[in-house]
């Protein structure tokens, strides 16, 4: 057992008592029927929750009313008795594992997902909002439209008083242990609460006395249908980040008013849309920086606060609760990322967690604001039972994984855990692949590690042969039942005229030169013994560029992180692509701190050194020649302009299939995934290894589209072998 005694001593909540110190705070993972009715994948996500050990269970974004308010197209729904039987399976699922569990009730006004017009609002502030769920409907070729947002009469402030109440009895109803209101990040109650976003001139607005009448109502109300002994938990933003909005103080009054109202405990967010950064908190925001606000509220009340945001370490967790910074550690992405955190805090086995990188790719840019349902980059099985019951080989194989990158190690990973014989083979000195680019990124080098080093660990605590500085071939794979093609992606130069030897990859601009990691190939680890031999051979060398200015030719991630690292040291940077906007398949929350860093600005709450020059970025333009210390770039209308350019970095990258298409022709069977399939990103390179080594067994057989079947009937599967 661990050390972590303030992680796991109990809490009270109202009367409710809680089993530890850990909260799943309240997310949306968009899964519930049409109608938003609990579906069995609601319930298979919260129940691999509360199995892993969380010790309060929120449910989040649950809807008062469907017709008015979806905040995402599949949210849950609490607005008729008819979703209470699926709730209180839902709660079942939770509690049989020993979890409190609460639902949030939440009315997203003008960032509805749904109805996409009309949406409802405090007031008639309409802004674009990119990278919220209910951003504006974009169509190919066409610009963005400001939302329109209909302003609630007193009237109907009061109807959807009383739709909170009743949705919270319904949850009462189901058997849930607590509710919660949603009023943080600018949805409804939000609106109301807000110095900048309410502008009422009736009694719901104005004065702080009249901004606090609508949340409080609902409390009341709540409790008058409810009984008070029913506890309410408010979430809402100590923070709001934007000028004229709320700051700590008034928050720290804030809370002194919902306690003297009977609210049961507090849990505490950050932001409005309008500064998506301290919301989200994406990669550059380190561990822990939203205490101050909870250690300044704790100090006003006597209620349990309960603090989120980039908490991912159990060590530091479990310091705030000593220091008394907070009373409840909140995890939210964290848990998507491995549900089972408590579990693994509570056994000691630190290193087996594996930790949230804040990517925001597959539970936001590829799942909320693509209309889907959650998912995990980093994690599989986040909204895939495939993975949840997962089973060992009927006939366990000979692997060999070509590539050692996050697709190849997931695919050792998850093929040596159902049983088969794994060799992995990787062509330098080093695994980790693509990612190992993302260590000179700065804000994403010390996470993207995290997801690094976990999966490396796990090939040596699997066992996994791994054969460094080998690049198979034909011959060589032969032998093996079936061969996973993780190659991977590289980069080229396009044709260009003038002297294109001058151009630098990113891989050697980018490649990383910290030798004190314990998996850089000057260190011996225990699972790879090919790193005591010949350190330096395979190693991978950084490329100096030389003077002062540099051109980045290209877009993507590539992209993003050679500028981001190249005018973090000081180089004046332009990036070049022909794409109409940059990065615009960037996760869009990264995007809007790295364009304030390219600006010398910084995103809300944060405070590294500005740049030491402005990142320009052309975009519809390409380098049509290459000279001496220059370049001459050419646009959409063949205009053509001359840029000085000490270095020239190409970004461009395609995938590497030379081994593949040689295996197709020797009739081996192979499975190819992640960028040697298309260059995309790291949630994409992750689910498809997993997927290879999900489908790995005996009785595959290739469909006339060149995949796997399997699952087959027994009848199929003996007339297509028999």
């Amino acid at each position: 057992m661990s050390d972590f005694v303030h992680l796991f001593r109990p809490i009270r909540i109202g009367n409710v008592e809680v089993p530890n110190r850990i909260c799943h705070v309240p997310t949306d993972i968009s899964s519930s029927h049409a109608d938003g009715s609990v579906s069995q994948r609601d319930i298979a996500h919260h129940e691999t929750i509360a199995r892993g050990g969380t010790g309060l269970v929120i449910v989040g974004a649950t809807s008062p009313n469907r017709s008015t308010n979806r905040s995402t197209v599949t949210n849950l729904v609490a607005d008729s008795d008819t979703h209470i039987p699926g709730l209180a399976r839902l709660a079942v699922s939770m509690h049989r594992y020993g979890a409190r569990c609460a639902v949030q009730l939440q009315h997203a006004g003008r960032q509805a997902s749904l109805p996409r017009d009309g949406k409802q609002a405090s007031n008639d502030v309409a802004v674009s909002l990119p990278w919220s769920q209910s951003h504006a409907i974009v169509y190919a070729n066409a610009d963005e439209k400001r939302k329109t947002v209909h302003v609630l009469t007193t009237d109907e402030v009061i109807e959807i008083v009383d739709e909170f109440s009743e949705a919270a009895w319904r949850v009462k109803q189901a058997g849930f242990d607590a509710v919660e209101l949603h009023a943080a990040h600018g949805y409804l109650i939000s609106q109301f609460m807000s110095p900048y976003l309410n502008h009422r001139t009736d009694r719901f607005g104005g004065s702080f006395e009249n901004r606090m009448r609508f949340p409080l109502a609902i409390v009341q109300s709540i409790q008058d249908k409810c009984g008070r002994d029913f506890p309410v938990i408010i979430r809402y933003s100590a923070d709001e980040w934007v000028p004229g909005g709320r700051e700590i103080a008034e928050s720290v009054d804030v809370a002194r008013v919902l306690e003297r109202a009977g609210v049961a405990a507090l849990d505490l967010s950050q932001c409005i849309q309008e500064s998506p950064g301290a919301g989200f908190d994406p990669m550059q925001y380190p561990e822990g920086w939203t205490m101050y606000a909870s250690e300044a509220v704790k100090k006003a009340v006597t209620i349990p606060v309960i603090n989120s945001h980039s908490l991912r370490n159990p060590a530091y967790c479990e310091q705030m609760l000593a220091e008394g910074k907070t009373d409840m550690i909140g995890l939210s992405r964290q848990l998507l990322a491995d549900p089972y955190w408590p579990a693994k805090a509570r056994a000691g086995k630190v290193r087996a967690i594996r930790r949230c990188i804040s990517c925001l790719t597959g539970c936001w840019q590829e799942s909320m604001m693509a209309k889907k349902e959650i998912a995990c980059a980093i994690n599989p099985g986040c909204g895939n039972e495939s993975f949840s019951h997962m089973e060992r080989a009927e006939k366990p194989l000979r692997v060999a994984v070509v590539g050692g990158g996050p697709a190849g190690m997931e695919a050792a990973r998850v093929a040596t855990e159902r049983g088969h014989t794994v060799t992995l083979f990787e062509k330098t000195a080093e695994l980790g692949g693509a990612i190992l680019g993302c260590c000179m990124a700065p804000g994403k080098d010390e996470k993207m590690k995290w997801y690094a080093d976990w999966i490396r660990w796990q090939m040596a605590d699997l066992s996994v042969e791994v054969r460094m500085r080998t690049s198979p071939s034909v011959a060589d794979l032969k032998g093996y039942d079936v061969v996973v093609n993780a190659t991977g992606a590289r980069s080229f130069v396009p044709d260009v005229r003038g002297l294109k030897d001058r151009v630098v990859s990113f891989e050697e601009a980018m490649a990383c030169p910290k030798v004190t990691c314990e998996f850089h190939p000057a260190n011996v680890h225990g699972g790879f013994p090919n790193h005591a031999k010949n350190p330096e051979r395979g190693a991978r060398v950084p490329r100096k560029l030389e003077g002062s200015t540099v051109v980045v030719w290209g877009d993507h991630y590539a992209a993003v992180d050679t500028a981001t690292y190249l005018a973090s040291i000081g180089k004046e940077v332009t990036i070049i692509t022909h794409n109409r906007d940059f990065a615009a398949a960037v996760e869009v929350i990264h995007m809007y701190v790295t364009w304030k860093r390219f600006r010398q600005q910084e995103a809300e709450a944060l405070t590294s050194k500005p740049y030491k020059h402005p990142v320009t970025v052309l975009t519809g333009c390409t380098i049509d020649e290459i000279r001496e210390k220059e370049i001459v770039v050419v646009d959409r209308e063949f205009r053509k302009t001359t840029l000085a350019a000490d270095a020239v970095v190409s970004c461009w990258t395609r995938p590497s299939t030379e081994l593949l298409d040689q295996l197709r022709a020797a009739g081996v069977p192979v499975l190819n995934v992640g960028d040697s399939v298309s260059p995309r990103n790291l949630h994409a390179a992750v689910r498809e290894g997993a997927e290879a080594g999900l489908a790995l067994d005996g009785n595959m057989i290739v469909n006339p589209n060149g995949a796997y079947m399997t699952g087959l009937p027994l009848d199929v599967a003996g007339q297509l072998t028999r």
